[in-house]
């Protein structure tokens, strides 16, 4: 959800995840042969209240009915195997649980929401305030909202498609209800003793005898963007003051911290203790039911419990795995707990999570169950410095042969609901210039390949929507998303109204996810063959990249020119220790494009050397196979 946190809970987290370096060799075994797939699987992640809305008015701070809203029933039969045709094998509902917004549902018994702890008009979807509900704007009829959405959900699974919907484990929303809780069962902080700052079983932190403060807008933010409402009068009833979702110990917040939310309480006392019993020595190399026999019968504190509650009714509904928010900032021996207990009830559970400090990335994966984790901060993050004309190439090999050990766990994407989209003017300005960004992400390793909702026809999300502001898609305003609704084409979901260049887009991007869910070379071995060509290759440069993919019979050579006005012509070169591994003798070998099949070349070997000339155009990329 964010970047960027100031809580000194995240400090101490990397007290709860130590990995000694001589064990990750056999962790990454041990899981890698449970979990491994044979072929690679590509996730969309939609905002499922942006995806189906037609409507194009598109105000400033707009109301539902002035922009209209999506809902589950937009999802329609045609909609997924759009999808599905796409190159997709798993689709993300983001923004599903109930979570705190303005618009009054009070008739169907739902308590209204106070906009001065409410991000925008349609609200955070990372403020939950009833995790056994949906989000009443996604129905059609808001008093049979789960019916809808478990309507969804067969759906989906009828289209052929796995489904994740968000768990937020870190906050949860400033009023947290949870009215639709479980007979049996409390809502968080139902039992809490608001007396003491802190105790084991509280769900929330709290800071007896002051009371919460609505954040300083600084005369630069006001709720609803200064709209009259009745209940933005700049207080909200808070006593005592909670803890707010970063961290934040202030009984008013500032109004960068996470104000709309509050801590949950994992048993980390405020110096940092830990009241709950931590893994033992070596369990990063055991499986998830060594987990759960561990965790069995053991006391643990309540948010723990409530947690496991939660996934579990979920998974029981039908969902098929969870994207975690922020997960660094919860400790790893909560997620060991949790995922065991998910993976006990539905060992092919999807696990994804939030995780951003790479040193933290092995024990969320051996120690925590994860079974993916973002690699933004150096696989991201370094395509994006290439992809805007201050990177070089020669970084790429590096990053991946230092995840080499959890490399298939590193969840690639070029756009999601928090980074800015590439044809924005302030990452790329133009969508066409994430094409061999596209085709790196989707290919250069066994990582599984995200997609956000809009990205494959150039989105680039220009709108003032309210709270926040361009270049990215709004998550807490009511909006439309106009190059996706030129697809969506009034619900027909053909790309009626698509330009030429857009409708050239998707196919590319329809094109190469069908190739990569498809290709088992993909699954198996990389071979780095772009510093053997820096080194011998005239006119090869560090805006070009170039590697070999293979598994078995089928043998790729990947080529790609990040260059928007260059054209590239080389002779690439294949090391000499490839050729030997591919026991290519002397020869010519013909080359397909697995991409278009338009372009061939020929391998020609000889003497134990092996090369073929190619002519790269700007933003062009190759996939060859080796025809034999």
């Amino acid at each position: 959800m964010y970047k960027t946190f100031v809580s000194l809970l995240v400090i101490l987290t990397v007290l709860f995840a130590s990995c000694r370096p001589e064990k990750r060799k056999e962790e990454a075994q041990s899981i890698s042969t449970t979990m491994k797939k044979d072929h690679k699987i590509v996730i969309y992640q939609v905002f499922t209240r942006l995806f189906g809305n037609t409507n194009t008015t598109n105000k400033q701070w707009g109301t539902l009915e002035e922009n209209g809203v999506g809902k589950f029933n937009d999802f329609t039969e045609k909609a997924l195997q759009e999808i599905v045709d796409l190159g997709v094998t798993h689709i993300w509902y983001t923004g599903v649980p109930h979570h705190a917004l303005v618009t009054d549902y009070s008739e169907y018994g739902i308590s209204p929401d106070d906009p001065d702890v409410v991000k925008g008009r349609a609200g955070s979807p990372y403020a939950v305030k009833d995790y056994y509900n949906v989000n009443p704007d996604l129905a059609v009829n808001p008093e049979n909202r789960l019916k809808e959405f478990q309507d969804l959900i067969a759906r989906t699974h009828d289209a052929g498609l796995e489904l994740l919907i968000d768990i937020v484990p870190n906050h949860v929303a400033r009023f947290y209800e949870g009215k639709s809780t479980p007979e049996g069962k409390q809502p968080f902080g139902a039992t809490d003793d608001p007396s003491v700052e802190y105790r084991r079983d509280n769900n929330f932190y709290y800071m007896p005898g002051q009371e919460f403060q609505v954040p300083d807008g600084k005369g630069k933010y006001k709720p609803l963007g200064g709209e009259a409402h009745p209940l933005t009068d700049g207080k909200f009833t808070e006593v005592p003051a909670k803890w707010t979702g970063n961290g934040a110990r202030k009984a008013r917040p500032d109004l960068d911290d996470w104000y709309e939310t509050v801590k949950i309480n994992y048993g980390v006392r405020p110096d940092g203790g830990l009241d709950f019993e931590t893994l033992p020595e070596g369990y990063g190399e055991k499986d998830h039911q060594e987990h759960f026999r561990f965790w069995e019968g053991k006391d643990v504190p309540s948010s723990w419990v409530k947690f496991r509650d939660i996934v579990l009714y979920w998974l029981d509904m039908g969902v098929d795995g969870f994207r975690f928010d922020m997960a660094e900032m919860v400790p790893v021996a909560f997620w060991s707990y949790l995922n065991s207990h998910i993976k006990n009830r539905n060992p092919e559970a999807l696990l994804l999570a939030e995780v951003y400090n790479p040193g933290l990335y092995r024990d969320y994966i051996h120690k925590g169950k994860m079974d993916y984790l973002y690699d933004k901060v150096e696989f991201y993050d370094s395509l994006k410095h290439i992809m805007q004309g201050h990177g070089w190439t020669d970084h790429m090999p590096v990053v991946v042969d230092g995840l080499k050990d959890i490399e298939h766990h590193m969840l690639h994407f070029l756009e999601n609901h928090d980074e800015q989209r590439i044809a924005s003017p302030d990452f790329a300005g133009n969508a066409l210039i994430g094409k061999p960004a596209m085709v790196v992400s989707a290919t250069m390793t066994t990582s599984p390949t995200m997609v956000y909702f809009g990205q494959e026809v150039g989105e680039p999300a220009r709108e003032h929507a309210g709270f926040g502001s361009p270049t990215r898609t709004s998550i807490f305003d009511y909006i439309g998303v106009p190059a996706h609704q030129r697809w969506m084409n009034e619900g027909k979901f053909d790309g009626g109204q698509l330009s030429p260049e857009e409708k050239k887009l998707r196919d590319f991007y329809k094109r190469l996810l069908n190739f990569t869910i498809q290709s088992k070379a993909l699954m198996g071995e990389y071979r780095d063959i772009h510093y053997y060509n820096r080194d011998n290759t005239e006119h090869y440069n560090y805006r070009v990249l170039s590697y070999a993919r293979y598994q078995g019979d089928e043998k790729l050579i990947i080529t790609t020119n990040f260059d928007t006005a260059t054209t590239h012509r080389f002779n690439l070169k294949l090391p000499p220790e490839l050729i030997n591994e591919w026991a290519l003798k002397d020869g010519s070998y013909l080359l397909v494009d697995q991409l278009y099949g338009e372009n061939q070349k020929t391998l020609k070997v000889k003497d134990g050397a092996a090369s073929v000339d190619v002519v790269l155009k700007p933003l062009e990329s190759f996939i060859y196979r080796i025809m034999e």
